[in-house]
């Protein structure tokens, strides 16, 4: 072997990595829980679709375990606003989890939408806890079709 060949002894990723383990089983060990449940909090819910067809924009949100009196929607400044809550029961008695991953509680959601749409005419269903909610298109901005005429 040349001798100006170099090979790295310190790889920074591999202790960086070591060290998250290390803080996560120490994490467990105080607590009882990993810090994944606190990861796990910064994820959005609920969880959407947007999309549209020439007349109208559909938003779709899963909302399993909500009941439909719990959920508020708001239009505003081209901004829908989701609110609501979900309730889980609390357990009878005194049990222990073997993986706890469904959370109750408030949330809120705020979706600035794709374009200008008619606040008079929105609708929102609730069906086997999906939330759909149609947005019109006002007459205006709806894509119109141009026939080109031969002369």
């Amino acid at each position: 072997m040349p001798w100006y060949t170099f090979e790295p002894s310190w790889e920074p990723w591999r202790e960086l990595d070591q060290l998250r383990r290390e803080m996560d089983r120490l994490w467990e060990q105080a607590f009882g829980f990993g810090p994944e449940r606190f990861r796990r909090r910064a994820g959005v819910f609920p969880l959407l679709n947007i999309s549209e067809d020439k007349d109208q924009v559909y938003v779709r949100a899963e909302l399993a375990g909500v009941r439909p009196e719990d959920i508020d929607i708001t239009l505003e400044d081209n901004r829908l606003i989701l609110r609501g809550e979900r309730k889980i029961p609390k357990e009878e008695k005194v049990v222990g989890y073997h993986r706890r991953e469904r959370e109750a509680g408030s949330f809120r959601r705020v979706v600035r939408l794709p374009e200008r749409l008619d606040p008079a005419k929105v609708a929102a269903v609730f069906k086997d806890g999906v939330l759909t909610i149609t947005l019109a298109k006002p007459e205006e901005i709806k894509c119109k079709q141009i026939t080109v005429k031969t002369a």
